[in-house]
Parts: structure tokens; C-alpha cells; sequence
């Protein structure tokens, strides 16, 4: 009789501890990130991107505007074209003035001299 109540009070025992052991969450698995030589020490050093300077711009703009208003104002912000640069200007002034049919027959100091008044022509 004492050996069967032990049976049953061992048995109870561990039942009950298997029940604990189910409730607790597994512990999480630590997995070492592989090495990365081309990752810069300090993230912060980079410059933000056009984007990101949009983003900013916009939230400046955008002020204490809020809900549905702030959203339809940063989609039409955020979508919208950037203003032409000095650089991009120049880059069309080269594309147009190298698509010219007279640029592609000349070569050496005439091209040079066609180029820098086709340049200096197109405003």
C-alpha cells in the first residue's frame, strides 16, 4: 500500500512539473550574426538621401497639419517633381546639343567650338 502511494504521489509530481515545463515559452535561440567587413563603424556619417531630404522638407512643411489633411499634404509633397537644378539643366544642354547632326560630323577643335556655343546658345 505505501509502495502504490508513492507510485501515485511520484507520478502526480511529475505530471504537474511537465505541465509547468509546457506553460514556459522555450528559450529563444541565439544565432551570431555573420562578420561584415564593408559595414562602416558609424551609420550616422552617411549623408541622407534625396529622398530623406524630401521626407524632411515636407515635414517642415507639413507644420500642425494632421490627419487625412497632413496625409493628402505629404502624398502631393512627397510625389512631386523636384525643381530643375543648374546640373540637370546643364545635362539636357549636353544631350540636346550632342543629338544635333552637325556635333556628330565634326571632330577636334571645330567640335569644340560648336559644342561651347550650342552650350552657351541654349538657356
Amino acid at each position: 500500500m505505501k509502495k502504490l502511494l508513492s507510485l501515485v504521489a511520484l507520478g502526480a509530481c511529475l505530471s504537474f512539473g511537465a505541465a509547468q515545463a509546457q506553460d514556459k515559452a522555450p528559450a529563444p535561440v541565439v544565432v551570431a550574426p555573420a562578420a561584415t567587413p564593408a559595414t562602416p563603424a558609424t551609420p550616422a556619417a552617411k549623408a541622407p538621401t534625396a529622398q530623406q531630404s524630401k521626407m524632411t522638407t515636407c515635414n517642415q512643411e507639413a507644420g500642425d497639419k494632421k490627419g487625412d489633411e497632413r496625409k493628402a499634404f505629404m502624398k502631393s509633397c512627397l510625389s512631386a517633381k523636384p525643381a530643375m537644378t543648374a546640373k540637370q539643366t546643364q545635362q539636357q544642354k549636353m544631350k540636346t546639343c550632342n543629338a544635333d547632326e552637325k556635333a556628330k560630323t565634326l571632330k577636334g577643335d571645330a567640335r569644340k567650338a560648336f559644342m561651347k556655343e550650342c552650350l552657351s546658345a541654349k538657356a
